[in-house]
Parts: structure tokens; sequence; C-alpha cells
């Protein structure tokens, strides 16, 4: 399918590939590492461990797990949540939710979750490096979390914003839609987590991105 060519961004293009897939190890049926392994063998190259109610010690271990899958591909891991304390994974790439203060010391790359223009604009002051809005679309993931904002609203919400990634019931059907309203790129949890084969949802999703951007498909 040929998109038409997306807005102009308002921002720099962050240091991360279009496409995020974000973790729930309660979503497959296969322990989270090989779920985690077959989406960077499909061709994702940003995980975002997410996990927050383990303790840090466990995320630790999870991280220690996942980022050599990520390395060996020259992909990034993103932890999500502001915990920093000793026992919590060293990182280099943080995603804080909403609400949460920003981290001393800084990581290098840093992103916010967003869900109105309010917040869109406060990450934007904090120099935040990208911005995931949600949910585009209602999800299973994350019932009762809503109303969707739909792809109008997605596009009400990239202006003058960090660049966006949309989160919230994407699938590969619906990658086109959330880059033609103006999305750098697209987050992903539910339809790569509960895969029977998340390599070949992760592949969909990539060849669904405009071939000539960044963290599309060759």
């Amino acid at each position: 399918m040929t998109l038409p060519a997306p807005p102009a961004p308002t921002a720099a293009r962050p240091p991360l590939p279009r496409l995020l897939v974000l973790t729930d190890r309660q979503a497959g049926t296969r322990p989270l590492v090989e779920v985690v392994r077959a989406a960077v063998d499909g061709g994702a190259r940003a995980v975002v461990l997410r996990e927050k109610d383990l303790p840090d010690l466990e995320r630790r271990r999870l991280a220690d797990e996942f980022r050599p899958l990520l390395e060996a591909v020259g992909g990034t891991l993103v932890l999500a949540g502001g915990s920093l304390r000793p026992a919590a994974p060293a990182v280099d790439a943080l995603h804080l939710a909403a609400a949460e203060p920003l981290p001393v010391p800084r990581p290098a790359l840093l992103g916010r979750s967003c869900h109105d223009a309010a917040e869109v604009r406060r990450a934007r002051a904090e120099g935040c490096d990208w911005v995931t809005v949600s949910p585009v679309h209602l999800t299973a993931s994350k019932p009762g979390h809503g109303p969707a904002l739909g792809t109008d609203g997605l596009a009400e919400l990239v202006h003058d914003a960090p660049p966006v990634y949309a989160l919230g019931g994407i699938d590969p059907s619906r990658v086109g839609a959330c880059i033609v309203s103006g999305a750098y790129g697209v987050a992903v949890m539910g339809a790569v987590m509960g895969a029977e084969h998340p390599d070949a949802v992760v592949a969909l999703l990539l060849a669904a991105l405009p071939a000539d951007l960044p963290g599309a498909a060759a």
C-alpha cells in the first residue's frame, strides 16, 4: 500500500527506530525473554522493559537478559518507570509515566507517556526526546483505559510535540493511519506480546511503515 506523505515533523527525530515494542509478561504463554528474542529476530530494535510491578532486582535480571539481545543488533533497551535506585537496572534510555518526576541524574535518552495536550506540552518543555500518545484505540491490554483518541485526536496532539509514538490497540492494519496522522512511529505491546509468532507480527508492523523512514523494513 502506498501511503501519503506524513506531515512535516515538528521536532528532530528521536534516536530510536519507528517501532517501540513494550513488554508485558502476562500477555503471552511463553517466558518473556523468549518473546523478546523472537521480536528482535523479527526486526525490533527498541524494546521498552515495563514489568513495573516487579522488584528492582528482578527487573535488573530481565534487563541483563534483554540487553545482549538488542546490543547484538545495534538496538536499544528502554526502561519504563523512574526507579533508579542502586538495585534498579542500569539505564541509558528511560520512559516515564505521565506524572513521574524527572530523574536526577537525567538519562541520555528520555521519553514520557502522554494522553492529552497539557501532558504533551509538559514533555516538550522538559526536552523529552519522544512521547507516546495513548490510547489511540481501545485495547484489551489496558481495559477501561480511555476514551480512545482515534486518529483525529492523535493528529491534534502531534503539533508542537516531541516526536510521537502512537500507542493503544495498534496492529499492522492501523500503522499507516497513525503515520498519516503525524505520528513519528508506533508503540506496540499486546499485538506482539500475545502473538503466537512475535517475529512475524513485528515484521508485519515494520512492513506497514513507509519504507523510506528509519526503523521501517528495508
